[in-house]
């Protein structure tokens, strides 16, 4: 588990070093991308107006597979957590929705990452934003801190998502909301058929099942669990939209 962690840490400092002059994505790069993997990722998956919001640089470090800003419909004075920041796109788009009253924190594991979005918040004026160096096992946040949880194509590269699911929970408040991007796999495709459509550090190898990451977050205690597919990345894998609720009670 710690060499695929390390695995995965290697590539996105990778990815931060060449921001902005190689073209990459979670599945890999020019040079280094999975096969199996078609997306699309990235910036593409962004609207001409949201990608206008900040530096065609930021926009086109993007590594994901969704826009989780617009599944999680965020609203004036709520604080939002982005697992798996990277370089900053999705807390800068978050922090604008918050407004000043609110405030984005984006969570990192890469030092490169962290330099890179810090270097962006910077430059945005983004005084809402703060940038945390931790894993996403293992949030370096209180218990009931945040309104909405946001990833963007990341759980699947937790080599322990019990634990991912578990501290969305804790970190929630009753009533706040999860809206994520992730590459999900058909129920079909076991853990031999998803290795073989991609790597680990490519967002396919790792990825759960629909069941299994319905089954998941249901465990954690979060209810009203939506896992709507959105398109295809690679043959069964799909990115898809994860919405779920922390109940107000229990």
């Amino acid at each position: 588990m710690n060499e695929l962690r390390e695995q995965v840490r290697a590539r996105y400092a990778a990815a931060a070093r060449a921001a902005g002059t190689t073209p990459t994505s979670c599945c890999g790069s020019d040079t280094t991308g999975d096969p199996g993997c078609s997306g699309p990722f990235g910036a593409g998956l962004y609207d001409d107006a949201t990608r206008s919001e900040v530096r065609p640089d930021v926009a086109g470090a993007s590594l994901g597979c969704g826009n989780p800003v617009a599944v999680a419909e965020l609203r004036p004075g709520e604080t939002v957590l982005d697992l798996g920041s990277g370089a900053g796109l999705d807390v800068l788009l978050s922090a604008r929705r918050v407004g000043p009253e609110g405030r984005a924190y984006g969570l990192d594991m890469t030092d490169e990452m962290l330099e890179l979005a810090r270097r962006n918040a910077r430059d945005a004026g983004a005084a809402n934003v703060e940038l945390l160096k931790g894993e996403i096992e293992d949030v370096p946040l209180p218990d009931g801190s945040v309104d909405v949880v946001i990833s963007n194509c990341v759980v699947n590269l937790s080599t322990d998502k019990a634990r991912v699911f578990a501290e969305i929970a804790r970190v929630l408040r009753p009533g706040g909301r999860v809206g994520i991007t992730d590459v999900v796999a058909d129920d079909a495709l076991d853990e031999d058929d998803r290795r073989a459509r991609g790597s680990y550090v490519g967002c396919i190898a790792g990825a759960l099942s629909f069941s299994e990451y319905r089954a998941g977050l249901v465990a954690a205690g979060l209810t009203g669990v939506e896992i709507v597919p959105t398109h295809e990345v690679a043959d069964g894998m799909w990115s898809a939209i994860v919405r779920a609720v922390r109940p107000l009670r229990g």
